[in-house]
């Protein structure tokens, strides 16, 4: 129903009498610029000017984020590239089309204006700020109408950034900043749970939110606008819940669709934040726990799958688990792609380091977006004693193709050292394979000894891990890893399979670094 009117709303968005109701009338100037408070790389700005990067006609064309890129030059054959793109832009786009209409765009292209606006107007031709500032003025007319009605995503942020960024720049359209709070608080409220995660259980999709939000705070307390107190208790607590995903190389971890994040990125969102809160060990309503003694961290994913409306990207991981020792990462999930071609295949339970049943996928993984059968109940528990961690956990997302429930309990002993396992599969199924996989990340070499139940990984620095289990075979297949979509390199995985025929059936595992075994 909702596609349906939203399919109603473009047709008529897209009827040429429709660009009339935007208005001709245009400020004149902007009451002040917003803060940069995500400086440009100067390199990346110098091959735009060169032309060595192409700006293909895609939403990052439209959301103008690299005008920071050019702005970094800071030189004039900089700034005059800003303005021919934009100005070519403001010619091609004069009427609403997709994807450079779509809301959360125009929010992302008005901000960047609007920050790198005195960057474009330096040495402007004549006419060019009168044409700026009249697009800027009709993109907000309807940014005003349409807001409510067209972002339900993470990406409704972005167009709540462009409201509020148009009733604190463009004279005129105060009312905007009233409109921009009132979908703000929304947004918080469906999309931010109580422990700071996001709705999507995307770490990359929370550390982008994160973003957007501090960027607004900034720009409102430069603007000496109140900042809503809804606003501010959401990066409070988003901060921290950033801190328990991500791994000791400052990336994150990859679950739901997300990537790793450049490790500077990371860090400088968290700066941002003025937050000190400590990564949290337990996010009950996110569905994740963080294990770390000494240099061993552990990140396991023991919550249900995203709610419908925001498991686009969602993954049939449940109970799923991260590694890594230090900066090193040794057991990891897939990762997420853009290409049709893998992106299925990588939403899958085989793409995840938990257990399979007879290569079924724990939650159905629809074709284009989203998912249909899944887990009824996810269920997890914490324990910690003189220093040993310990969580249990268990999904029935096989209980109705199978009648079987998945049990997996980690134990990390206090100097990180060894960490124990258990997977198992009760009830009465007929016949059929479970298979746990651990994927390596692809800087991990790994071998199985002659007695097919130990495997030795040796990561590229510091010390080898043994990986031995009881209770199934074990033999090592291809995996793939993409840290970020787009970069899909190849690497291995452990699978331990065993048969299925009792009420109950049980392996157990064991990881062992190499100075704790005699």
């Amino acid at each position: 129903m909702k596609r349906g009117w939203r399919r109603l709303r473009h047709l008529a968005y897209a009827n040429p009498l429709y660009g009339l109701t935007l208005g001709r009338r245009a400020p004149t100037e902007i009451r002040g610029t917003p803060p940069e408070v995500w400086p440009g790389d100067e390199a990346v700005g110098r091959a735009i000017v060169e032309g060595a990067i192409a700006i293909e006609d895609s939403a990052e064309l439209h959301g103008f984020d690299w005008l920071g890129h050019l702005r970094a030059v800071s030189n004039d054959e900089a700034r005059h590239r800003a303005r021919q793109l934009t100005t070519a832009w403001i010619v091609a786009h004069q009427r609403w089309s997709l994807p450079a209409w779509r809301v959360d765009v125009i929010g992302q292209r008005l901000a960047n204006w609007f920050v790198h606006y005195g960057a474009l107007i330096q040495g402007a031709e004549k006419g060019f700020e009168r044409r700026l500032l009249a697009s800027a003025a009709r993109q907000a007319r309807h940014l005003a109408r349409a807001a409510a009605s067209e972002a339900g995503d993470w990406r409704s942020f972005l167009a709540i950034k462009g409201l509020l960024y148009a009733g604190v720049c463009l004279a005129g359209r105060e009312r905007d900043l009233d409109l921009g709070r009132r979908l703000l608080e929304r947004a918080l409220a469906g999309q931010i749970l109580p422990d700071g995660g996001h709705v999507t259980r995307n770490p990359a999709v929370l550390l982008a939110v994160l973003r957007c939000l501090v960027t607004l705070r900034a720009t409102l307390m430069a603007a000496h606008v109140e900042v809503p107190a809804e606003l501010q208790g959401a990066i409070d607590r988003m901060a921290p819940m950033v801190r328990c995903l991500r791994h000791g190389d400052g990336r994150l971890a990859l679950f739901n669709g997300g990537g790793e994040a450049p490790e500077t990125d990371v860090a400088r969102v968290l700066a941002q934040t003025g937050s000190r809160g400590k990564a949290l060990l337990s996010a009950p309503h996110s569905g994740f726990h963080r294990m770390a003694c000494g240099r061993t961290l552990i990140i396991a994913d023991t919550g249900a799958p995203p709610p419908p409306g925001a498991d686009a990207d969602a993954c049939a991981g449940t109970l799923g688990f991260e590694m890594s020792v230090g900066r090193q990462r040794l057991i990891v999930n897939c990762g997420a792609a853009r290409d049709p071609k893998w992106r299925t295949a990588l939403r899958s339970s085989a793409a995840h380091s938990t257990v399979v049943v007879d290569d079924v996928n724990s939650s159905e993984v629809l074709s284009l977006e989203g998912l249909g059968r899944r887990p009824a109940h996810v269920i997890a528990t914490r324990r910690e004693a003189h220093g040993n961690l310990m969580i249990e956990a268990s999904h029935d997302g096989y209980a109705h193709l199978f009648g079987l429930v998945h049990r997996r309990l980690i134990h990390m002993i206090p100097d990180g050292g060894e960490v124990l396992g258990e997977d198992i599969l009760s009830g009465r199924p007929a016949g059929g394979e479970g298979r746990a996989r651990f994927h390596l990340h692809p800087t991990v070499q790994a071998s199985v000894l002659g007695d097919g139940v130990t495997v030795i990984l040796k990561p590229p620095r510091g010390r080898a891990w043994h990986f031995k289990v009881q209770g199934a075979r074990v033999a090592l297949r291809e995996s793939v890893y993409a840290a970020n979509p787009g970069n899909i390199r190849r690497t291995q995985q452990i699978v331990a399979a065993w048969p299925l025929g009792e009420e109950e059936t049980t392996i157990k595992w064991r990881l062992r670094r190499h100075d704790r075994d005699v």
